[in-house]
């Protein structure tokens, strides 16, 4: 899962804004890392709209970024990605956290658990989930891929 994210100089500084997530805005001083700074702005704006309750919004397959910026995508790690996931496919069935947690023979409890940014749901648990909603779990691992913290910036056409 990736969010684009436009960056445009003002002044000494770059702002960088994400078109799909409204509000999520950061600014990246001289000698601070682009990437890392863009990375815990999304990952931070995503668990503000998971706490709140609200379902955050699909990320866009494409982009453009507008004249004057430059477009990076941020990836979002896997441990954050799988809980939105879960929320928007969730929410797509028009189940709530009870009605879900009644398929998967779980509690509602457990449901908000999971879909919690700071739950560490066993990937066990979460195909259990995924078989109550009727969908599959896809986890895999990519060669070369961000180390650390998962959140790269990168430039993509």
């Amino acid at each position: 899962m990736r969010y684009p994210a436009f960056v445009k100089e003002e002044g000494r500084s770059l702002v960088v804004t994400f078109p799909a997530c409204p509000g999520c805005v950061t600014q990246v001083d001289p000698g601070e890392d682009l990437a890392a700074q863009a990375a815990e702005a999304l990952e931070g704006w995503l668990e503000a709209t998971l706490l709140s309750g609200e379902v955050p919004p699909e990320e866009p397959s494409a982009a453009r970024a507008p004249r004057g910026a430059r477009l990076v995508w941020v990836d979002v790690p896997a441990r954050l990605a799988v809980k939105v996931s879960l929320r928007r496919v969730r929410t797509d069935a028009g189940l709530s956290q009870a009605a879900l947690g009644r398929r998967a023979g779980v509690t509602q409890q457990q449901i908000a658990k999971l879909e919690h940014p700071d739950a560490n749901p066993s990937i066990d648990t979460l195909e259990v989930v995924a078989r109550a909603l009727g969908a599959r779990l896809d986890v895999g691992l990519v060669a070369g891929g961000a180390g650390g913290r998962g959140g790269s910036a990168r430039p993509r056409a």
